[in-house]
């Protein structure tokens, strides 16, 4: 091995093997699945709207002016707002709200809804089952049976929910008061096996009114593509609040990738982590005498994913915003109403997005990765090969880049194999085999700050890889920096061969 340990865990973690399935947590080209693509295909076949791309078109520009008109809102209590709500004045009215979010944000129509399914929806389930599966590989114990989805549409994130995971789901609230998202949701599922129980309500007073209070904790609440479209500061905060006291464990926050989607994440995760060490001191300072343990398990949150932290976000004042993208290959419908400015449409997508994963209770406190380790540089381990040996070991470095470079090759975008239409047989035969996905390879990133999150694409030049790497300042994670990482061969080989397959959005031993 090229990495000799000093600390025994420390060497189970840092091994070729586990350092690449533990650092992969992004997703390549990424293929709807065949139910969903089929479900689209069935629903838009059945409306036969006219003039698709023009209607494609005007979704797309509501989009825009909604962006256009919340960027011109005021911001000047925003920061206050954040920190410390309850300096606001009106406060006693803000969190007992009671419109729901469609009378100040974008309503669809019946034409809007339609062209959303046939351009988006296939876009907006590829960034939340990104998403949804970095929780579970950060999470492998995390299996939800209650889940509560927030600005359901026409259910992109329960679509995504089913792949992730098939087996634990048992019921599922969706708040969207949008009707004609929800007739459409509707049509999707239709036929579909194996759902778990399924309630659909128009805002979140109405699911109150209707469950009784033991059963409003989710074991896992989603918000997808929904809080940019509530121009007030305010009444986000307040949805958020509300989200987050549905929580039992793990609440999700995905806004698209552009600047203003990111500010929103960015508003909503410091609002969430102030608002829990608020209440974590009081709770401490209420129970001076009780067991630090006790207290830690019912109060506090942590970001499980991206920020490998929960301090100030280190990119606010560099002018840089957090985000991510999925590639995807586009699906026969978005090819048929997608339009391009003058040249033949790509066979895929760059989805972009901005999102947050909470749980609450405290990080768990976990060794470094890296603690401990001496890195042999490249001039050290050739030092140490027999001549004999050269030959032999030449072999298995080609076999070993070979199933290395095959894991990595991107799909072929021209032939569009994605857009075979099986039979009802192979339908029967795919519903029996659905389970969920067994992840390759031995280990994981645990949660501790040991594990840094690689922001946009790595930049690889001769014998050496430069990635910007957000990541932990100090053991309990409680702060973080934004640093330029450059990796070379002949310093560290082994982070090295690691370094020039990482992309953006994986993880890094810090």
């Amino acid at each position: 091995m090229a990495a000799q340990a000093i600390s025994e865990t420390a060497q189970k973690i840092i091994t070729p093997e586990t350092l690449r399935n533990a650092a992969t947590q992004s997703q390549r080209c990424l293929v709807v699945p065949v139910r969903l693509r089929r479900a689209i295909k069935k629903y838009l076949r059945e409306e036969e709207e006219p003039h698709m791309k023009k209607k494609v078109l005007r979704l797309s520009q509501s989009f825009n002016q909604i962006k256009d008109v919340n960027l011109q809102l005021t911001t000047s209590t925003s920061k206050e707002l954040v920190e410390d709500p309850f300096k606001s004045f009106v406060q006693s009215k803000r969190w007992k709200i009671k419109s729901s979010y469609g009378d100040i944000g974008l309503t669809y129509k019946d034409d809007e809804t339609i062209a959303y399914v046939a351009s988006r929806m296939p876009a907006v389930y590829s960034a939340c089952y990104r998403i949804l599966k970095e929780v579970r590989r950060r999470l492998p114990g995390f299996s939800p049976a209650k889940v509560l989805d927030f600005g359901a549409g026409t259910g992109s994130a329960f679509w995504a929910l089913r792949e992730v995971w098939p087996k634990s789901l048992e019921k599922v609230n969706l708040i969207e008061p949008s009707q004609s998202m929800q007739r459409a949701g509707q049509r999707l599922i239709q036929g579909q096996k194996n759902l778990p129980l399924i309630h659909s309500y128009d805002s979140i007073q109405a699911l109150s009114k209707n469950i009784g209070k033991t059963e409003r904790k989710h074991d896992l609440v989603i918000a997808s593509y929904v809080l940019g479209e509530i121009p007030s500061l305010k009444d986000r905060i307040t949805m958020v609040r509300q989200l987050w006291d549905l929580t039992q464990d793990v609440l999700v926050l995905v806004e698209p990738g552009t600047p203003h989607g990111s500010n929103i994440i960015a508003q909503m995760r410091s609002h969430i982590l102030w608002m829990e060490k608020r209440k974590f001191r009081k709770v401490a300072q209420q129970n001076s005498g009780v067991c630090k343990d006790l207290i830690t398990q019912k109060t506090g949150a942590f970001v499980v994913a991206p920020c490998p932290h929960d301090g100030p976000c280190p990119l606010a004042k560099t002018g840089k915003y957090c985000h991510f993208v999925q590639r995807l290959e586009r699906t026969s419908s978005q090819r048929a109403y997608k339009r391009s400015k003058g040249e033949p449409l790509r066979g895929f997508e760059d989805e972009k997005f901005s999102y947050v994963a909470f749980r609450r209770g405290q990080r768990p406190s976990e060794p470094w990765p890296l603690d401990g380790m001496q890195f042999e540089t490249l001039k050290e381990q050739q030092a140490k090969r027999n001549p004999e040996d050269l030959e032999i070991d030449y072999e298995d470095l080609v076999k070993l880049q070979e199933a290395s470079d095959s894991t990595y090759e991107e799909k072929d975008l021209v032939t569009y194999d994605s857009d075979i239409v099986e039979t009802e047989a192979a339908d029967d035969n795919e519903e029996d085999e659905e389970g969920e996905e067994e992840d390759d390879g031995v280990g994981g990133a645990d949660l501790g700050g040991g594990w840094g999150r690689i922001v946009f694409m790595p930049v690889r030049r001769g014998r050496q890889v430069a990635m910007n790497v957000c990541r932990s300042t100090n053991s309990d994670a409680s702060e973080g920096s934004f640093d330029r990482i450059v990796v070379t061969q002949s310093k560290n080989p082994t982070l090295h061969h690691q370094a020039k397959r990482s992309i953006w959005g994986d993880l890094w031993p810090c």
